[in-house]
């Protein structure tokens, strides 16, 4: 990394953030405290994008929130757990090359969205139908990601970062986390629809509580957001004025990644003078790492205490026809195969392990590299020569795996604490999650149609949406909706949405959509809604198939139920008055997204009309 920029250090010599000026800033309205020991670099802010506490705490909320995705159910924290050292805990099985699941090109990837098209219906991908898509390769940790020149297993988030909307450089050196931070933010496999531009993410936050699906929030990101303000505000407040750009989002999003150094563990307190910080074990195991014939330091090198020297090595893991890694970026054949070396830290928090997750213990990954029994075998085409040198005998080898996962484990990142303390997501809360439960009458082939309800049925979300899958291709198809559980498969449907037809051709080819802005008077907090489809089908008993059953729980973000006074409330106060009317005409005349009262879309006389009923309602 360039060290022109910004340097914070912790004291003369040491180069943790945490601790540092930047440090006390961020602890210190907080009454935390930390003293960094390890001798990691200084962190280096670009010159372009400095530190402030605003920014970093407006990257925070933006990295937990699942409004970033279009579907409302991913955010960048998602796939990137802080008490799983930065990675994804979730097992997800991508079938690989060969699309088969199960065999040895199998890919331990990463939960996405659901394929959807460019006005966010529902499409059945070829591999993974109706169900989230898997990505090709294993999330990689952003902690310390701070000190990587390149990012992503590829290298392909470079150093100057250039803005994707203008094609201007933002920053010339030292901007990989900014370059990195808002790929997965278009991508239609990890966050978005077909089609979603940067400019549509700037509009969907302009619209949007932040944060608003998270609970729990962690005390900063609570006090930022205790006067409940738009992105909007929390925008102006970091930047100067209210416009949310792309590079604003990526520049917050970095900076709060910046603050994310581990340097905290058993290892750094050894290396600090506490001689029995390390088991005797796990000296033993350190000894070996830095050694030969293990060479582990020659990949993972010590310098600056971070584990890995950034290269990128072909350790022989997997065919390079499966995935050709950093060859695909610099178009070079000595790159064949190569993948970025991951740090080691907090290793042992980790789920799976290599850019394809293939192993699940570090036992497994040590037993690989030693080629012990039962070992899967290794690839030598472009193979990095110094690997079938690694000789790790059993007993060095139980020495290496103490040290690594217990040696090199950080506490604040295991337990979540500050910096790297954390909200609970919509994802990881069962109880405000819809459920499929079963239920459905065959049709055509014998096909039970399939109801899609994984969007978050929180009050306000004007995005939220039904999916239906399974069906006769073509074939006309109706929603419905009950406050009673199923009978014999069935609801009772006492709400019914329009007739749709759905796409497709074909037994069980047919895809449809039912989108329902949840605004007030939809439906209630608090209230379990089950919602079935309803298909035009010959085939089925009586002419008409039925889906399986979402159970559907409706609940309140974390900013608080919608107004009872109704969408005349513009700033959710209790009261419909002047006040409202004011704010209202601000957001209209100004085409503010937040003027789009009947959640249609536009900002327009429409809008104009249903809030003039809704105010002479009054409260």
């Amino acid at each position: 990394m360039s060290k022109a920029g910004c340097k914070v250090a912790a004291r003369p010599g040491r180069g943790s953030l945490v601790g540092s000026v930047v440090g006390v800033l961020a602890l210190g309205a907080l009454g935390l405290a930390h003293v960094a020991i390890a001798d990691v670099p200084p962190v280096v802010f670009p010159v372009e994008n400095p530190f402030s506490e605003e920014k970093r705490v407006l990257g925070k909320i933006l990295f937990f929130d699942e409004q970033m995705s279009t579907s409302n159910t991913v955010a960048c924290a998602t796939c990137h757990a802080m008490p799983r050292a930065g990675a994804d805990p979730r097992l997800a099985r991508h079938p690989g090359d060969d699309n088969i699941l199960n065999t040895p090109d199998d890919i331990q990837g990463s939960p996405g969205v659901v394929k959807s098209d460019s006005i966010n219906n529902y499409e059945a991908d070829v591999v993974f139908a109706l169900n989230p898509q898997i990505t090709g390769r294993t999330a990689n940790s952003p902690i310390n990601a701070a000190f990587a020149p390149n990012l992503f297993w590829d290298g392909r988030a470079t150093s100057r970062f250039v803005d994707p909307e203008t094609g201007e450089t933002a920053i010339q050196n030292g901007g990989a986390l900014e370059s990195q931070s808002l790929q997965p933010l278009v991508n239609t496999i990890e966050m978005a629809h077909a089609g979603t531009s940067f400019a549509n993410l700037a509009e969907r936050l302009s619209r949007v509580h932040p944060l608003n699906l998270a609970t729990s929030l962690p005390a900063d990101v609570a006090a930022a957001l205790d006067d409940k303000p738009s992105y909007g505000e929390l925008f102006a407040r970091a930047f100067g004025d209210e416009s949310i750009t792309t590079t604003r989002i990526a520049f917050a999003i970095a900076t709060y990644e910046r603050t994310l150094i581990s340097d905290d563990s058993p290892y750094d307190r050894f290396r600090d003078g506490q001689t029995n910080a390390l088991t005797p074990a796990q000296q033993r195991g350190l000894q070996i790492f830095q050694g030969q014939p293990a060479h582990c330091n020659a990949c993972h090198t010590l310098v600056d205490d971070l584990f890995t020297g950034n290269g990128f090595r072909n350790i022989g893991l997997r065919p390079i026809a499966e995935d050709n890694g950093r060859q695909a970026v610099t178009g070079l054949a000595v790159d064949a195969g190569r993948f970025k070396v991951p740090g080691l830290r907090n290793v042992g928090l980790k789920r799976t392990f290599m850019h394809n997750g293939q192993f699940q213990t570090l036992t497994d990954v040590l037993r690989w590299y030693a080629r012990g029994q039962g070992a899967p075998p290794q690839f030598p085409q472009n193979q990095d020569p110094l690997i079938p040198t690694i000789q790790l005998p059993p007993q060095a080898a139980a020495d290496v795996q103490d040290f690594l996962q217990n040696g090199l484990t950080d506490a604040r990142v295991a337990n979540a604490t500050f910096p790297f303390d954390r909200p609970v997501l919509f994802g990881e809360r069962p109880t405000d999650r819809a459920t499929v439960i079963g239920g459905g009458v065959p049709g055509t082939g014998g096909i039970v149609p399939q109801i899609v309800v994984d969007a978050p049925a929180m009050l306000g979300n004007t995005e939220y949406r039904i999916g239906a899958g399974r069906v006769l291709g073509g074939a006309t198809l109706r929603l419905g909706i009950s406050l009673s559980p199923p009978v014999g498969g069935r609801i009772t449907p006492t709400r019914w949405f329009d007739v749709t037809s759905a796409g497709g051709a074909g037994a069980g080819a047919g895809v449809a959509t039912q989108h329902w802005a949840l605004v007030d008077g939809e439906a209630d907090t608090g209230q379990v809604l089950f919602a079935q489809w309803f298909v035009d089908d010959p085939a089925a008993a009586g002419g008409q198939a039925a889906s399986s059953v979402g159970r559907i729980p409706v609940f309140c973000g974390s900013a608080g139920c919608p107004s009872p006074c109704g969408p005349a409330d513009i700033n959710s106060d209790g009261f419909t008055n002047a006040d409202d009317y004011d704010l209202f005409a601000l957001y209209f005349e100004g085409g503010d997204p937040r003027g789009d009262v009947n959640a249609d879309g536009f900002v327009n006389g429409d809008d104009y009309d249903f809030f003039a009923g809704a105010f002479e309602a009054g409260c």
